[in-house]
């Protein structure tokens, strides 16, 4: 029998890498497929070549019963076609527009609902396909990715010296720093509203928790965030990094290459590690681990009087 693929291709942040791997792989283990990740041109690397998965994450040949191939680029593999979503068919290596983009999101999304194969012999996923699986696929995804030795050693030392003896509550606020946010763009139209409603969650969930030893962790992209939440709670914890200058766009970035990978995947995980979440905005692909594995969650919502929800 034929081989047959199913490609996950990003450049984006690795909170939507990683959700559309999670997509692409429940597809190919529903079909029978070979899951190929192609992570060239990322954002976090400096050159278009390198397969920014390599980079991060341990080398895998197998996800839960999944054949793996770890791409430099698709068209070195000389993979099969026909190819879905069509455009692929005598347009690879072109420059596809934002609506073109969009269309294939769509389409993949369709076809992946309907849980059916499909005639192409490769399927490619090269748009965000955030909530376009189980959330028992996350799961999976998140369960066989290891991240590399250095920012391993890096999340367990922040948590050991930082986390344990304690609750935290970890706050993620997604601010965008002037990119398009999209979808986000709601929570952000009264920036100070959203920051008052922000501390008092946190003052409201600091009263809750039953310990004597309460701490908050921050994780942010937006040094304006980072600023107006040190103000209201001098001791509250984050990590050393790069800050991007107000308004100059988001933190994944070649500008920040490498260096601002590992220090999104260390956020990322640690995160994960709190006992508490609060998530501005919900929408927010970054979060979607903490999200599934912290054990109460609350997630921004404009309509409510507090400005949050229990997820």
């Amino acid at each position: 029998m034929a081989r047959r693929y199913v490609v996950a291709r990003r450049r984006t942040g690795f909170g939507d890498c990683i959700w559309s791997l999670a997509a692409a792989w429940q597809y190919a283990k529903r079909t029978g497929r070979i899951l190929v990740i192609d992570w060239t041109g990322s954002c976090y690397t400096r050159d278009s070549e390198t397969n920014a998965f390599t980079q991060f994450f341990n080398p895998i040949d197998e996800i839960a019963g999944v054949p793996v191939i770890l791409a430099g680029g698709g068209e070195n593999l000389r993979l099969p076609g026909p190819f879905f979503p069509e455009w692929w068919n005598g347009h690879w290596g072109e420059k596809r527009g934002d609506q073109q983009v969009l269309f294939e999101r769509d389409q993949l999304r369709r076809l992946f609902a309907t849980g059916q194969d499909c005639a192409a012999a490769t399927v490619i996923c090269d748009a965000c396909l955030m909530w376009g699986c189980d959330e028992w696929a996350e799961n999976v995804i998140f369960d066989e990715l290891d991240v590399v030795e250095r920012i391993r050693d890096k999340i367990s030392a922040y948590r050991r010296d930082n986390f344990d003896g304690c609750k935290v509550i970890g706050v993620h606020i997604r601010h965008g720093n002037g990119e398009d946010i999209q979808d986000h763009w709601p929570y952000w139209a009264e920036p100070e509203r959203l920051m008052r409603l922000v501390e008092g969650k946190m003052r409201s969930e600091r009263l809750r928790v039953e310990s004597e030893m309460v701490k908050y962790f921050l994780s942010t992209d937006s040094i304006f965030v980072l600023n107006s939440i040190v103000r209201v709670f001098p001791g509250v914890m984050y990590t050393e990094k790069e800050y991007r200058r107000l308004g100059a766009g988001p933190l994944h970035c070649p500008q920040l290459g490498p260096a601002g990978g590992e220090a999104a995947l260390v956020d990322m995980y640690l995160l994960a590690m709190c006992d508490v979440l609060i998530r501005v905005p919900p929408t927010s692909a970054f979060s979607r681990m903490a999200y599934l594995r912290v054990p109460r969650v609350f997630e921004c919502d404009l309509r409510d009087s507090t400005g949050f929800r229990l997820a």
